[in-house]
């Protein structure tokens, strides 16, 4: 199996801040497990929305196939991300307020029809799962990324 941190990147996994690392290291975690390729940026729906806007743009042409995106609060940033991109975005609600990530859940899963974000559930459990999703999506068209999860589905499976 490759490094995925030398290969070219097939997931994006971004996150508002560089403190919401911690929350978002299941997902680097298991994205290495299962040899999916992988890059990390930090980007702000509100501090940057132009290099937002310019990285979501010019992912897919980057070879980008899924964009993983972790967000606390009022959590636009998935949304922003999946409005500038025809890549499927998983966001994950991430408990950075005193709602413990309620606030970002609801702002999540509420996006207008026509714009989705696939959400799961909020925390470190959330990012673990949407690097499980993103490689259920590319297991899809890859047949070594598809062997990977069936392995982890197996020792899963054992306990």
């Amino acid at each position: 199996m490759m490094d995925p941190k030398s290969a070219i990147p097939q997931v994006a996994v971004v996150m508002g801040s560089k403190s919401d690392e911690p929350l978002m290291q299941p997902a680097l975690d298991t994205l290495q497990e299962l040899g999916i390729p992988y890059e990390v940026r930090v980007l702000s729906a509100h501090r940057t929305p132009e290099r937002t806007r310019e990285y979501a743009l010019k992912a897919q042409d980057r070879g980008i196939e899924v964009i993983i995106a972790g967000a606390g609060a009022a959590a636009h940033l998935p949304g922003v991300i999946a409005s500038w991109t025809m890549l499927p975005v998983i966001g994950v609600p991430l408990p950075t307020s005193d709602l413990k990530g309620m606030d970002s859940l609801l702002a999540m899963v509420q996006m207008p029809g026509g714009v989705p974000v696939a959400v799961v559930a909020i925390g470190s459990a959330g990012a673990k799962n949407a690097a499980l999703l993103a490689g259920q999506m590319l297991g899809m068209k890859h047949a070594e990324i598809r062997e990977a999860y069936a392995t982890y589905r197996k020792k899963l499976a054992q306990g």
